[in-house]
């Protein structure tokens, strides 16, 4: 039995969202404030059965306006309920634990389901306290001293009254959902009313889902730290000694132990050495950080009164070596460590614990385990996320006849994209976030989803989407927008470039993808499905016709210095007539044009893909475009071809200093040249072999960033990105005096 999905409606941002779960582990990515951490609080506060826990802030923001509309008794408000529906997905051997929520005996199939709802208890009798609670603030209200707008008692609106009494008129209920009046997507067809769980026999809903599920959270805010102040910080050996205390042999019922304390510190080390092998057998197989890593040994503090009872009575020591010609290795003190190691063993040991504890119950164990754990990364480097995110399961595993009839079941909330890499992305469920007009929401995307939506199995696009994304940018999930520029050159200077034109763009987080013209528009597909902002930053990449040529690869040299002869397909500049772009993402993705003339003549419009219901994701591409250049008194119209070239041409007499040598543009006797001399001698040399476009950029990188100017192309695209993601506010209508 595991959880397939979870649907949750009105839980702060959580507006209506469905989750669909990976049978063993899911891993939850997105930008901050996405409603991650929402989806982990509302399995919470769900099962703990206490409507202690809620609160008005808890609904949805949209909500508050509905309330209130409620409570006004505007015709046709609803009054709002959040709630959770959860589908378990069951084999035959489970069918005996899920009687209770079969809806009928006809029933077939994997799923059932059973929805949780905090709503009004009694609506008509809240509304009759809430009018006679407004009715008495009505009537106190006061004027303000100063003759001012009057002051109005609490409550004013329904909100006002359930910030206090929300707990008083709000209830949890249960029903038992039938899977035949729901469709694929598990949403409900209109009027159909579940049916709800009544107490009988002792056991209610609450009781029907303690008997499936038991939910766990380990939590990413651990306070581990070497700290001996008696702050809220614990040391690994606390955390061991809580371990023991809880689920290891105690020593009260090991006498030889017991009297050994008395003689021999050798043999309750002995005994404790025995105790927790299994556990530090488990944290072995995580095999880091290698051979020479110290070993975790368990030693007693040798204090007689408090060593069994104490927290401080046993102490994690490292052993620096082994025990050789009967001689104790060197050890040292838990704190002695690095705290990333102590964090990986903290978390190993805590999710045992609560394993531990979940099989600890004799009777009617739920045979769902199910844990949150809250960014693991905190504190590891990468290699120990890679390493605890492969091993988490294995640490878990059933063994024997319970394999088969209880399981643990992983959600993972994470910022890292060390875990993505070592997972794959078939596990990511993506919390996009969307703004509306009012309130703020979020969607839950299925990056299986975006498996399945290609015909085969194997297909090279999405191959190649997910062996690019692993080995360099799984940043892409977690980002504000994405950037996908060019080449390594774009990739090198658009930090800067940032700063320069878009300073507001360095508050958001952005995903550089390096792409090339080439490859670009196979991100299409990824970048729509997720829904991002995304800027695309590439060259118009001039080739002689006829018709478009093959793409060029990014550093590969295409024009040689002393190569005039023009053939098909050849690298041109921007102006030769009848030229066509070789470049894949202007041709098949945006703006869908091939000839220069047309790519030259496109609007803003045609290089933006708008935000639709189909199509989540805004999208802008810009390139090279016409500029005016002015050199030696004359002012021309000219298009660089890539880059470096539009930078020559924008920052013409800056580049043609001998100050600027290094930058390799220079051109040798440049006051003897006009316009058109000087760009054709920078696209030659721009497009040579000896040019080095890496070089340029470091180069770039080492000079004054006010002294030049970020190419008008990019600094356009930036703009229209800057606006997207930060635009600025509206200012307040300015007042006009009236005149007598």
């Amino acid at each position: 039995m595991h959880i397939h999905a979870l649907r949750i409606r009105n839980f702060r941002r959580l507006k209506d969202v469905q989750i669909d779960l990976d049978s063993n582990i899911s891993i939850f990515v997105g930008a901050n404030n996405s409603g991650k951490t929402s989806t982990s609080q509302a399995l919470q506060m769900i099962t703990s059965a206490s409507r202690e826990k809620f609160s008005i802030h808890d609904f949805n923001s949209v909500c508050w306006g509905e309330i209130d509309a409620y409570g006004n008794q505007v015709a046709g408000a609803i009054l709002p309920k959040i709630s959770i529906d959860i589908w378990f997905h069951v084999e035959a051997a489970d069918l005996h634990r899920v009687i209770d929520l079969l809806p009928s005996l006809s029933w077939e199939g994997s799923l059932v389901g059973l929805r949780v709802e905090f709503a009004a208890a009694d609506e008509v009798g809240m509304i009759a306290r809430f009018s006679e609670a407004f009715a008495k603030a009505q009537e106190n209200i006061q004027p303000n001293l100063n003759g001012g707008a009057a002051y109005h008692p609490s409550p004013r609106t329904l909100c006002e009254y359930l910030a206090d009494n929300l707990r008083k008129e709000f209830e949890l209920r249960y029903y038992v959902l039938d899977r035949q009046r729901f469709n694929a997507s598990l949403v409900e067809e209109p009027g159909y009313s579940p049916l709800q769980i009544v107490q009988s026999n002792g056991r209610g809903g609450k009781e029907v889902l303690n008997s499936l599920l038991r939910v766990d959270f380990l939590n990413a805010q651990r306070h581990l730290s070497d700290s001996t102040d008696g702050s809220r910080s614990e040391d690994l050996s606390r955390c061991l000694s809580r371990f023991y205390e809880r689920n290891l042999e105690k020593s009260d019922d090991d006498y030889d132990a017991m009297r050994a304390l008395a003689e021999s510190e050798a043999m309750l080390n002995e005994h404790l050495a025995r105790v927790f092998e299994p556990t530090l057998q488990r944290l072995a197989e995580l095999n880091y950080p290698g051979v020479a890593n110290p070993k975790l040994l368990i030693k007693t503090a040798l204090n007689p009164a408090t060593i069994m009872s104490s927290h401080d009575g046993a102490k994690v020591h490292y052993a620096l070596g082994d025990h050789q010609n009967g001689t104790d290795a060197l050890t040292l003190p838990d704190r002695y460590n690095g705290l990333g190691y102590k964090n990986l063993i903290y978390m190993v040991v805590e999710l045992l614990d609560l394993h531990a504890q979940w099989l600890a119950i004799e009777e009617d164990r739920p045979p769902l385990h199910f844990v949150f754990i809250e960014e693991p990364e905190v504190h590891l480097h990468a290699q120990l996320q890679q390493v605890f995110i492969r091993k988490v399961l294995d640490i878990l595993a059933m063994d024997g006849a319970d394999a088969i009839l209880y399981r643990s079941q992983l959600v993972v909330t994470t910022h890292s994209p060390h875990i993505l890499y070592e997972r794959g992305f078939k596990p990511i469920r993506y919390f996009r976030r969307c703004h509306a007009a009012i309130g703020q929401s979020t969607e839950v995307l299925n990056l299986s989803a975006f498996y399945a939506s290609y015909p085969t199995p194997e297909h090279p696009t999405r191959d190649f989407l997910e062996r690019y994304l692993k080995l360099t940018h799984c940043d892409l999930f977690f980002a504000d927008a994405a950037v996908l520029v060019e080449g390594n050159v774009e990739r090198l200077l658009m930090p800067l470039m940032i700063e320069k034109s878009s300073p507001r763009l360095k508050s958001a987080y952005l995903s550089i993808l390096e792409i090339g013209g080439a490859f670009g528009h196979r991100f299409r597909s990824l970048i729509e499905f997720l829904g991002i902002t995304a800027l695309i930053v590439t060259d118009i990449d001039s080739v002689i016709g006829p018709g478009p040529a093959p793409a060029v690869p990014v550093d590969e040299p295409v024009v040689d210095e002393d190569d005039d002869e023009l053939k098909p397909g050849k690298a041109c500049m921007v102006h030769i007539p009848d030229a066509v772009t070789s470049n894949q993402t202007l041709i098949q993705w945006l703006p869908r044009k091939k000839t220069i003339a047309d790519l030259l003549a496109a609007s803003a419009e045609e290089r933006t893909q708008l935000q639709t219901a189909a199509v989540r994701a805004s999208i802008r591409v810009t390139y090279q475009m016409q500029v005016n250049i002015t050199w030696q008194g004359t002012t021309e119209t000219w298009t660089g071809r890539t880059l470096e070239e539009a930078f020559a041409l924008e920052n013409i007499g800056w580049c043609q200093d001998k100050q600027r040598g290094d930058l390799k543009l220079r051109i040798p006797k440049n006051p003897e040249l006009n316009v058109r001399q000087l760009a054709e001698r920078l696209h030659k040399r721009i497009n040579g072999s000896s040019f080095n476009k890496t070089d340029f950029a470091l180069a770039l990188l080492a000079q004054d960033p006010m002294s030049w100017t970020v190419p008008t192309y990019i600094a356009q695209g930036l703009q229209w990105l800057q606006d997207e993601l930060k635009p600025l506010p509206v200012p307040p209508p300015v007042a006009h005096e009236v005149m007598e």
